[in-house]
């Protein structure tokens, strides 16, 4: 019993210090997939839904983008679906990091440039600036749904 009471109570310190922050450093650390962006700057809307289907998935429509490096994009998301989803945009490792973390602590609040979690029927935007050419991933990272399929893939290519 001493044990359970002990690992509950590091859990409750370390919650506020992991829910704060990207899990790779905290929000100034500069990020291979770009930067915030200027809304004013945006050049293109990309409009993504995020929603479950009749069998069971996990969807992102769409569910590959293309943009261009050094380009500002505001990316109006919707959660079409039944269930709280999320966005994040970031390098296929640190999405799979952030997704380890998602897994013990599936109820952990965002504050990150890159990423927005949506009730159903919400919908929110992120403005970003690709300032990297190369291969990305945006994902949910609610526990389940990513293996549900709720991933997808951007290409920067460069100038």
């Amino acid at each position: 019993m001493k044990n359970y009471v002990l690992a509950l109570a590091l859990v409750a310190l370390a919650t506020p210090a992991l829910a704060t922050g990207n899990h790779a450093g905290g929000h100034g650390e500069k990020m291979a997939v770009g930067e915030p962006g200027d809304k004013a700057k945006a050049t293109h809307t990309i409009r993504v839904t995020m929603k479950e289907t009749d069998d069971g998935k996990m969807i992102f429509t769409p569910a590959v983008f293309n943009v261009r490096k050094g380009q500002t994009v505001k990316i109006a998301i919707k959660n079409a679906g039944t269930v709280d989803h999320e966005f994040v945009l970031d390098q296929e490792d640190k999405i799979m990091e952030h997704k380890a973390v998602m897994e013990k602590f599936p109820e952990m609040e965002h504050d990150d440039p890159n990423s927005i979690r949506l009730p159903a029927g919400q919908s929110g935007e992120i403005v970003w600036k690709f300032t990297t050419d190369g291969q990305f991933k945006f994902a949910c990272l609610i526990p389940g749904h990513y293996e549900a399929g709720m991933h997808g893939d951007v290409t920067v290519a460069g100038k």
